[in-house]
């Protein structure tokens, strides 16, 4: 099977840090988050790997190439202008039009141990992996006397889920995807309301969207504590 990388956008949430690299680019632990990516892409047997590039382009080329240094085959599509997520994928179809068992997609920016593996179906669904929604601060716990009895850092929200960016598709994606646009906000309603999207949830695994500096640190702790 075949994956691909979103690796286009401009990352202006990150700046200073994307004024002179693509977000894909910036190093964690060392190593650029595409490395990352591919290196566990690779540890899933997922060894076939589409890189849409854009923003500083030529970076991600250099340093990624061919992929046989990290045991993989790279192709890339290259977006002259901003298309989008959707537009993006869109641009990727003459690389998977005979991917007649589905295909993977990731968000160039996420960071994860989840095994995509667990996505593909013996049914072809399109399925996007689900992560739970984590508070962005710590929860006081305290008893009906308002007596404080602990802390509970960034707990996960009962109930709540999020859109982890990882995705596997059939091609049936691709008579839902714009030219210009993302997505989150053309493709995937389509095909909720049609039902033509399943979920799969994934509660116990390491996932992070590199998003802020803070996004940085907090996964450059969470990558040393798994490797140690």
């Amino acid at each position: 099977m075949k994956s691909v990388i979103l690796a286009g956008g401009f990352g202006k949430r990150l700046k200073p840090l994307t004024d002179n690299r693509p977000k894909p680019m910036i190093e964690i632990l060392d190593k650029p988050i595409l490395e990352w990516q591919i290196k566990h892409l690779a540890k899933n047997n997922i060894k076939e790997i589409i890189i849409c590039v854009g923003y500083l382009k030529e970076q991600i080329i250099d340093y990624i190439s061919s992929g046989n240094k990290f045991d993989v085959h790279v192709a890339y599509t290259v977006e002259d202008e901003p298309l989008g997520t959707g537009g993006a994928l869109k641009n990727t179809y003459s690389l998977l039009k005979d991917e007649k068992n589905g295909f993977f997609m990731i968000n160039g920016d996420i960071l994860t141990n989840i095994n995509f593996l667990d996505l593909a179906n013996e049914n072809n669904h399109s399925k996007l992996a689900l992560v739970p929604l984590k508070s962005p601060y710590g929860i006081v716990e305290f008893d009906e006397n308002l007596n404080v009895t602990g802390f509970e850092e960034k707990p996960n929200i009962d109930g709540k889920w999020i859109n982890a960016g990882i995705y596997f598709f059939n091609q049936e994606v691709f008579d839902y995807l714009p030219e210009r646009g993302n997505i989150e906000t053309t493709a995937l309603p389509a095909m909720a309301k049609e039902q033509k999207l399943k979920a799969k949830n994934f509660e116990n695994s390491f996932w992070k969207s590199i998003d802020s500096h803070k996004d940085i640190e907090e996964s450059s702790k969470e990558l040393s504590k798994n490797s140690s």
